[in-house]
This record gives structure tokens, sequence and C-alpha cells, in this order.
């Protein structure tokens, strides 16, 4: 296998075998072919390790990792950035799917512009069922931008692998054990200096599960407005209007989680922006 030029990196844990395998064949029908892929297991006690290993380890563009305990998906990205060997860094969930061109899109922004550390797109809302809607993303966010929340969607971001070294990858603290690793990087990369853009198409098939927001625990909102906090504070864009947004989660996480389902997706998909609560 020649050095590939994207390392794709993938963290599971007790996945839906169904939505796995689209998630993984979307990357085998890339129309760029210069990648291999690195999927960690973290600590599923579904067999999926077993399942991945028995489907994906002959092809030698693939390399299953395993966690014996659950870590996390910060800390298990942070494993598979360190097996890596690409030029780039790519992303995917293990429920979503990339539409065929986007690494070939992808790349050729960050090899045209030398001056960007990361690339994402707009993405199409998937219910399990059908697409419900876009996200569309701000073309060429500011730090600013950063207050009301993520300006990239994370799994269809690419990077470059040199930016995330510089800021020592994703962090592994407990604000952002889940799920505000993304939000936390991404803040992290633009106080660097570094900054990205978003495609004006849809480059991936965004799986959003209603239940999911059901279990989502008030405890992940305290941590976000934690990383809120120091992102914002590490840009320069804490006081004073920062506030507002460092509290934000608090008062978002109060609301039914069935009425913020609705509200969420009326607010991004009318308004045609991303604008997550």
């Amino acid at each position: 296998m020649t050095q590939p030029m994207v390392s794709v990196i993938m963290g599971t844990f007790n996945s839906n075998f169904h939505r796995l395998e689209i998630a993984i064949e979307s990357i085998l029908y890339q129309t760029y072919s210069n990648w291999e892929f690195i999927i960690c297991d973290d600590g599923s006690t579904n067999g999926t390790y077993e399942w991945l290993c028995e489907k994906y380890l002959h092809d030698n563009r693939f390399m299953i990792l395993q966690n014996t305990t659950n870590q996390h998906l910060a800390a298990t990205l942070n494993k598979c950035i360190f097996c890596s060997h690409g030029k780039y860094i790519a992303r995917m969930d293990d429920d979503d799917y990339s539409y065929p061109d986007r690494f070939f899109k992808e790349i050729s922004v960050l090899e045209q512009d030398a001056n960007l550390a990361l690339v994402s797109s707009s993405t199409d809302i998937f219910d399990g069922t059908k697409i419900i809607g876009i996200n569309k993303s701000l073309p060429n966010p500011q730090k600013k931008d950063f207050l009301w929340g993520s300006c990239f969607v994370h799994p269809v971001t690419m990077f470059r692998k040199s930016a995330l070294l510089a800021v020592n990858n994703y962090r592994t603290q407990w604000i952002t054990k889940r799920p505000a690793e993304d939000y936390d990087l991404f803040m992290r990369l633009y106080s660097a200096g570094y900054r990205g853009i978003n495609i004006q198409e849809s480059l991936l098939r965004y799986y959003v599960n209603p239940q999911a927001m059901k279990k989502r625990k008030y405890i992940f909102r305290v941590e976000e407005a934690f990383t809120r906090f120091y992102g914002f504070k590490d840009m320069g864009v804490l006081f004073p209007i920062g506030w507002i947004y460092v509290f934000k989660p608090l008062f978002v996480g109060l609301i039914p989680s069935k009425m913020l389902f609705l509200l969420q997706k009326k607010i991004t998909f009318s308004n045609n922006k991303n604008v997550g609560i």
C-alpha cells in the first residue's frame, strides 16, 4: 500500500451494524481512493470489534483498533490519529453517509489553500427514513461565530494533520468526554491562529435520532458551558457578550426533548443555516 493521503478516523461503541456498514461502505465508494480507514471500537459489549474484524480486516486499507474499556470519543479519536499516516485526517461517524465526491472536493480545497487547517461542508439531515432538511453551514466562519455554537459539522470535516498535532489533538478532560469534543477542538484551532471554511453543498447525510436527544443528560449541558467558557476566553471573544452564550446550554437543557427537537428542526431548516441548539 502506498502512503495514504487521507486517514479516515472513526470511533464506534455498541453500533447498529446496519448503519455502521452503510457508513463504512460510503467510504469504499469514494471517487478519491488514496485513503486508509482507522476504526476504533470503544469497549463495545455487542461484538462490534469482532464484526469489524470479520468484515474488513482482510482489506489492507483498514486498521481495526480496540479499547478494552469505554474511553469516550475524544480519547478514541486521538488513538486513531496516533496510528494514522495521512497528510489529512477525515472524520466519519458510524451512522452517517459520505457522498462519493466528499474526499475529492475537500482535498481540492485544502491543496489549493495552504493557509486552511480544515474544511467541512453543509449536510443533509436524515431521520433514518428520509432527508428532512439541509444544514447550511457558514462559508467562512470567524471567531465571533462560535458564540452561538460550533461552526463546523464534525463528521464531515477534514483536517490537516499538522494542525491537529500542533494543538495536541482532541482534549480528553472531563468537559469534553461528550458531546463537546469537536466544539472545543475547533475553538482551540482558531485560538491558535488556524481557520477553516465550509463548502456550500452537502457532502454528507447526517443521521439525527430524536430518541437520542431524550437520553441526553443535563451534565452534558454543564460540560458544554465550561467548554464555551474556556474556548471563548482563549479566542478573546468572552467579554462582555460571551457570558450570555456561556450559559445558553444550561437554559436549553431545561427545554423538554421533544420540544427541543422540533425547535431545532424549525430554526435550522427554515433559516437554512447552521444554528444547532
